[in-house]
């Protein structure tokens, strides 16, 4: 399926993508993260009529794209052409909370976010301003 040229996500897609590309970065999926994953897609409104039998789809999409050199070049440039703008700091507060829910973060999380960050073009403060959030959020 990554080899399809034709392959396009949803706005909902490039969420999920990003969230999924977080909880697999340091190779350890947890099972707090996955809650997390489908709690977001359970409860925010971008995912309001979002099929549930996607999650499936985009997380093997995802796993394909870590099998590659240039995965995550590619796995950007399907969520850059997908994703509004508007969209970019809610993606990267589900992926600061995804990285957050295990109540650790390992350094390849640590840098994946902050390849989120650079990838989206997002504002240095407005991106400390989401991590603190998320770090309040999953506090013990």
């Amino acid at each position: 399926m990554t080899n399809d040229p034709s392959l396009s996500l949803s706005a909902p897609d490039s969420l999920v993508a990003l969230m999924v590309a977080v909880s697999a970065s340091d190779e350890n999926i947890r099972t707090a993260e996955l809650i997390k994953i489908q709690s977001a897609v359970n409860m925010l409104p971008i995912f309001a009529d979002y099929d549930n039998d996607r999650l499936a789809v985009i997380s093997k999409t995802v796993f394909d794209l870590f099998e590659q050199e240039d995965g995550l070049d590619a796995l950007f440039g399907l969520i850059r052409e997908a994703l509004p703008e508007r969209l970019y700091e809610t993606a990267y507060a589900l992926a600061c909370d995804v990285a957050a829910a295990d109540g650790t973060l390992d350094e390849a999380e640590l840098r994946l976010l902050e390849e989120i960050r650079y990838e989206l073009n997002l504002d240095r403060l407005h991106a400390a301003a989401i991590e603190r959030g998320a770090r309040a959020r999953h506090l013990s």
